[in-house]
């Protein structure tokens, strides 16, 4: 019988000791793991192909930030955690707006590093699984190959903003809470805040309706959270 394919785990990260102890560790859990040290060696070997990535925010050469951002504006979707010592909340909003599944704060645990990893890891194959393309009006959202096209035409999502849509459509039409939409999204351990669903939100919205300002899908429930409805109601 052949034996499963293992994962692949890119690190991005100039500190040395923190470097090897993540390569060390994740090795160990089964992952084949490589080690970039700057922004641009990351973004290189990012290219090339791994299932996830861990990126430090403050790098030589180009900074996390600016490699997701070159990665999602490029359509590469791969997974990615952030880590960073600055625990401001807008650097934490910042990461995850441009496309980021996770985003950990320094000193960390590596338990809960890699429990992150298998969790983002875990959501990302579910949602490959996926095999149905739900077609509602001018949409047409396919799960499988997680792309979303608008009157035929690719619409380039992150695969952050894939899964808020794909939380919000899985509800049936069901409101959904942002507390619910984050715990499914990015796990009940992550500290998020509602603005970080709003703004999610707010992008699908620009992108899929015909007028953001009055949408027929992405619809807001005052006081309660939000619901995908596929028509005009």
């Amino acid at each position: 019988m052949q034996e499963p394919q293992r994962k692949s785990v890119l690190v991005v990260e100039d500190d040395p000791s923190i470097a090897m102890g993540l390569e060390m560790n994740l090795s160990a859990e089964g992952y084949v793991v490589e080690v970039a040290v700057d922004g641009e060696d990351g973004l290189r070997r990012a290219r090339v192909g791994t299932d996830l990535i861990v990126l430090d925010v403050m790098l030589p050469k180009l900074n996390g930030f600016e490699v997701v951002k070159a990665l999602r504006q490029e359509g590469n979707c791969v997974p990615v955690i952030m880590l960073s010592a600055r625990g401001a909340e807008m650097d934490k909003v910042m990461g995850l707006e441009l496309g980021a599944e996770d985003y950990i704060t320094k000193p960390f645990g590596l338990a809960e590093l890699l429990a992150r990893v298998k969790a983002v890891l875990r959501r990302d194959a579910i949602a490959r699984k996926a095999t149905s393309a739900l077609r509602v009006a001018d949409l047409s959202i396919d799960s499988g190959a997680r792309e979303v096209h608008r009157k035929g035409a690719l619409i380039e999502l992150t695969a952050t903003e894939f899964d808020v849509l794909a939380c919000l459509v899985q509800a049936d039409g069901k409101v959904l809470s942002r507390d619910q939409i984050q715990s499914k999204v990015w796990g009940p351990s992550h500290h998020g805040t509602p603005r970080t669903i709003d703004n999610f939100v707010l992008q699908l919205r620009t992108k899929l309706e015909d007028d953001p300002q009055n949408p027929r899908h992405l619809v807001t429930v005052r006081g309660v959270g939000y619901r995908f409805l596929a028509g005009n109601k």
